[in-house]
């Protein structure tokens, strides 16, 4: 967005603790060169990094931080902030205050997050197609398709995968082309107390495609976690129980989506 990112993130401390030293060393001085950027050779280059190994506690504290969300986001904002501070030749924070974050405690959770992500753009109205909506993700899988001849076809029964980063199970089982499917479909659900929507794609038809009744026993549910995301929940997003649960890990006796939740429960079940 113009003002702000929106990003669903993985944190794997497994992955991270099974690297080498050598692979953590790699990984940090691609992030953050230091004396790499100035080295004139491969020489030079194998020096820095050989000074990096040779200091232990450094590495383990790199090591911590290439497994920390505060640094990633440190990584990505700071570059964004020097360019925007640059372009209006001016300096100080640029950032209104520091990241906000939500734990996603399922996979349904997960999917609806990216749904949100994805339709921002939509429900801002700076566009109405998912093809038009700048630096999204599904933007990205979109031209993917195209890029390459016969990709289209092949990507068909691909599984859904994030489409940066490590490389992951596909999430529930999903295809590719069932979330895009499930994306558009969303997208084109108006709120009553909302605007912007993607126009209506000719076939797809009003009834939900199948993968939302996957996700969800009801298709209003699943468009009401997602239009959520930000106003129904807050520190955790997932079913009553993961929020409750959730919330006696953190040593809490409740947890904001857990009334929601259970009264959408209840009327549901008064209602069939």
């Amino acid at each position: 967005m113009s003002n702000h990112t929106h990003i669903v993130l993985s944190v794997d401390p497994q992955a991270v603790s099974g690297w080498t030293n050598e692979q953590v060393a790699d990984r940090w001085l691609r992030v953050f060169p230091g004396a790499m950027a100035q080295a004139s050779s491969d020489e030079q280059k194998q020096r820095v990094r050989m000074g990096l190994l040779s200091t232990p506690d450094r590495m383990e504290e790199i090591r911590k931080r290439l497994d920390s969300l505060s640094w990633f986001m440190r990584a990505l904002n700071e570059p964004i902030a020097r360019m925007a501070n640059e372009e209006d030749n001016c300096s100080g924070r640029f950032w209104e205050g520091r990241f906000k974050c939500q734990a996603l405690l399922e996979p349904q959770a997960v999917v609806s997050a990216m749904a949100y992500v994805d339709l921002n753009p939509a429900r801002a109205r700076m566009a109405d197609s998912l093809e038009e909506s700048d630096h999204t993700s599904i933007k990205s899988r979109l031209e993917s398709r195209k890029s390459i001849p016969g990709k289209k076809s092949r990507l068909s029964n691909a599984g859904l995968k994030p489409v940066a980063g490590l490389d992951a199970d596909a999430l529930l089982d999903m295809t590719e082309s069932s979330y895009l499917e499930l994306v558009q479909w969303t997208g084109e659900q108006l709120h009553p107390m909302k605007r912007g929507k993607l126009i209506p794609r000719s076939d797809l038809g009003e009834k939900p495609p199948e993968v939302v009744l996957k996700l969800s026993k009801h298709s209003e549910r699943w468009l009401r976690q997602v239009r959520g995301t930000e106003s129904k929940y807050y520190r955790a997003i997932g079913s009553a129980e993961a929020l409750m649960a959730k919330a006696a890990e953190l040593g809490q006796r409740w947890m904001q989506g857990v009334s929601g939740e259970r009264a959408w429960m209840i009327l549901r079940s008064e209602t069939e």
